[in-house]
């Protein structure tokens, strides 16, 4: 099993679990269920490790969630974006064989759903763990990246979830498919054990060491904003938006505006937080806010559609 990239180990989104309550939807559809047993046949025997789920079944998907994640995957027949992520998933469900599940929604028969996780477009895909929404991707990544962020939450949760352990004793029998993973690099053992303890400086120092012998790995760059971020997120003042506007001339302050945005989802106004502050600076400390700024892209990948709406912004800004 491989560690968890560094760029997302934050990646389980407390927030998430803050905003969402499935409770009233199982609920809902647990009544439903009682009191229409007699209604239409699903028009195909369910998949084994993928659920055709709708607000009636709905209450099946938070049970199953108690023993492993379920990944419940919103879609529309009129978006072809969100039929390919659709298929993608189911394919990496059956790989999985039951170390998590697949819950397919079609948003526009099952609208109480999309509602329910507050979403504002397809595709939407959102890990549910022991009843709670955990962490969501909006984006259609590309099937490796797909898996890397499932196996993520697998490991993540594995000592938690029961069903996880005895999948995988189900399947050890099973030949394996995949070569034997690559010798780890112990430089890179001591970054990641550091950051898993919260030692922040000590994993800092540990991303730096490697960058310092290899200046273009992009993968440890992007492990060392990660590393940076997370330890100013976590001792950031709760104020710091409201100090912000009232101080828009004070960097450090935006600085920390922007961070906190960020940790709470807000990605678009960290970027056009920190673009503005370009715009009303000049010399040294236009530097200043374009090198935060271009810090905090580094935490996504290089084709996030807000990064490249942003870095366009950053360069009319500049120019």
């Amino acid at each position: 099993m491989t560690r968890p990239d560094p760029r997302q180990t934050a990646a389980l989104s407390a927030a998430m679990s803050r905003a969402v309550d499935l409770s009233a939807l199982k609920a809902r559809a647990d009544a439903t269920r009682t009191s229409n047993s007699s209604g239409a046949a699903p028009s195909g025997p369910p998949s084994e490790f993928v659920l055709d789920t709708t607000e009636e079944t709905f209450g099946a998907v938070v049970e199953q969630s108690l023993q492993v994640p379920v990944v419940v995957a919103l879609y529309a027949s009129w978006s072809p974006q969100s039929m390919e992520l659709v298929a993608t998933a189911a394919k990496l469900a059956a790989q999985g064989r039951g170390t998590w599940l697949l819950a397919k929604v079609d948003v526009d028969a099952n609208p109480r759903i999309a509602q329910t996780f507050g979403a504002q477009s397809v595709p939407m895909l959102i890990a549910v763990a022991a009843g709670q929404p955990i962490d969501g991707l909006v984006d259609v990544l590309p099937e490796p990246q797909l898996k890397q962020w499932i196996d993520r939450l697998v490991t993540a949760l594995r000592d938690r979830m029961p069903g996880i352990a005895a999948a995988e004793a189900n399947n050890a029998g099973a030949p394996a498919d995949e070569p034997e993973p690559e010798a780890e690099d112990p430089r890179l053992v001591a970054a990641e054990d550091a950051l898993e303890r919260g030692d922040y400086a000590a994993a800092e120092a540990a991303y730096q060491q490697i960058l310092d012998a290899e200046p273009g790995n992009e993968e440890v760059k992007a492990a060392l904003a990660q590393v940076r971020f997370i330890a100013r997120a976590e001792s950031a003042d709760p104020n710091a938006i409201a100090t912000a506007d009232a101080n828009p001339d004070d960097l450090d302050a935006q600085f920390a505006a922007a961070d906190v945005e960020l940790a709470e989802q807000r990605v678009e106004d960290a970027f056009r937080r920190l673009v503005d502050t370009v715009r009303r600076t000049a010399g040294e400390d236009r530097d200043r806010v374009r090198s935060h700024l271009v810090e905090l892209f580094g935490l996504f990948p290089a084709d996030d559609p807000k990064v490249l709406a942003a870095r366009r912004d950053l360069a009319s800004a500049l120019f």
